[in-house]
């Protein structure tokens, strides 16, 4: 077994998180995979994976071994598809990652769509609300919501609010707040997952105007706040997609538009070089033309001109 073949096997075990599944993804035996995992620590003089009966990780050499593997082999794909020419035609797997909603709600349609036009391309999608690190996890395509440092390799495709929302009921009884200090005597309700979580954001005329939330109710998932908000029993702040059936249907208002923060960018972010690779090309170019489409096409979203 060459060492290109070594790099795919671990990596292998770690993405199926167990040597018997790995062996299923690369149609062999589970021996075989635990020879050339022994084989690959003897040579290299270090324990890649630490093994109980229960759990499988990467040691400290391993995560690094893994990243550059990942690296390596990612290279090597460029090169081959840039030798066979700029037409070549995609194939292999694409690992994507975007936030949880947004990647239900508008990257889900995307990938359903670009795997119906490139037959020879596999796609794992990594649906998290959190900053994933492309390089260590080996992710070759993100969805980012937010500012980004400056870089090349992004494309914007959209922007996003953050709001303010409650529903009537609320309102009804509670009153509604006509300033961000009236949410001191509010019932909030809020997402542990969310990086609106620590602190809320307002402008007024010019003025930033922090507010620390003391919420009542905290949850681990977005949409249970939201849930929560529309059965009447607080106020929430999330980004527009997230609310923007609720808001349609009139099931949440959203408040305080005039003290809102200047909407947050989307970008479609890519890993290597898009020029090169026909995988990341291809799917990078259908992501950004469908996403502004469905973007500018959402009244929850405010879209780029």
């Amino acid at each position: 077994m060459d060492r290109f073949q070594e790099m795919q096997v671990l990596l292998t075990v770690v993405e199926q998180g167990s040597f018997a599944r790995a062996a299923e993804r690369l149609n062999t035996s589970a021996p075989s995979v635990t020879r050339a995992i022994a084989a690959l620590e003897q040579r290299l003089g270090v324990v890649l994976l630490s093994r109980t009966t229960r759990s499988l990780r990467l040691t400290e050499a391993g995560q690094r071994y893994a990243a550059d593997s990942r690296r390596i082999l990612a290279e090597l794909l460029e090169a081959e598809e840039s030798a066979a020419g700029s037409h070549s035609t995609p194939r292999g797997q694409l690992l994507v990652t975007a936030p949880v909603l947004f990647g239900e709600q508008y990257v889900t349609p995307v990938l359903v769509d670009y795997l119906q036009r490139f037959p020879e391309v596999e796609i794992r999608a990594l649906l998290v609300d959190r900053v994933v690190n492309m390089v260590d996890e080996g992710v070759e395509v993100a969805v980012r919501i937010g500012h980004l440092p400056a870089q090349d390799n992004a494309i914007r495709v959209g922007q996003v609010r953050r709001v303010v929302c409650a529903a009537p009921a609320y309102l009804q009884q509670y009153g509604r707040p006509r300033h961000p200090d009236d949410l001191h005597q509010a019932r909030l309700v809020m997402s542990s997952s969310s990086g609106l979580f620590t602190e809320w954001q307002f402008n007024d005329q010019g003025v930033e105007l922090p507010f620390q939330p003391s919420p009542r109710l905290v949850v681990t998932a977005i949409q249970a706040a939201i849930n929560a908000a529309v059965a009447g029993w607080g106020i929430t702040q999330v980004l527009s997609y997230q609310v923007a059936s609720e808001v349609r249907s009139g099931a949440l208002e959203v408040l305080l538009e005039e003290y809102e923060q200047s909407p947050l960018p989307i970008h479609v972010v890519y890993q290597g070089s898009r020029r090169n690779s026909a995988k990341i090309r291809s799917f990078v170019d259908f992501c950004v033309e469908h996403l502004r489409q469905q973007l500018a096409a959402n009244s929850g979203v405010t879209a780029l001109p």
